[in-house]
């Protein structure tokens, strides 16, 4: 703490850490909200890194096996991974570190939610909508839908 009874950009960044994990530009932008200095972020988040405080490499491993943890698809999880600031190849990587059985997990998503694969075409379509809205792929969909109840 300064002088002035002002946290320092670090030590913000550093309750907002020990919270949870956060991707760099999402801290960026905590910060920036929080009304420090532009100039002063960069240095701060930078000095987090290399004292491996902050790690995007982490937050996408663990934000990774969270959603999966939620039932949630790659497609779902990239798209808001990308919302974060994590790029492509560290999402990748996240993804092929956790490497799960995506159509054993679209299968199970969906045989909790539902009881059956549906009578009528149009109770098919609300479960496929479903598994979509999880962020599944098409195969993993059709994958679901004839063996979530085997």
């Amino acid at each position: 703490m300064s002088e002035t009874g002002e946290l320092s950009p670090r030590e913000i960044a550093i309750q907002f850490l020990a919270r949870r994990e956060y991707a760099r530009a999402e801290l960026a932008q905590r910060l920036a909200a929080k009304a420090v200095a532009e100039e002063a972020i960069a240095p701060a988040l930078d000095a987090l890194a290399a004292d491996g405080l902050q790690s995007d490499e982490r937050f996408a491993e663990v934000f990774v096996r969270s959603r999966i943890a939620r039932g949630q698809g790659p497609v779902k999880i990239r798209a808001d991974i990308r919302q974060r600031g994590i790029d492509d190849a560290l999402t990748a990587l996240a993804l092929e570190s956790e490497a799960p059985d995506w159509d054993e997990l679209a299968c199970q998503a969906l045989a909790k939610r539902f009881d059956g694969p549906g009578a009528s075409p149009r109770e098919r379509a609300r479960r496929e909508r479903f598994l979509a809205g999880r962020g599944f792929e098409f195969d993993q969909v059709r994958h679901a839908m004839t063996h979530a109840w085997d």
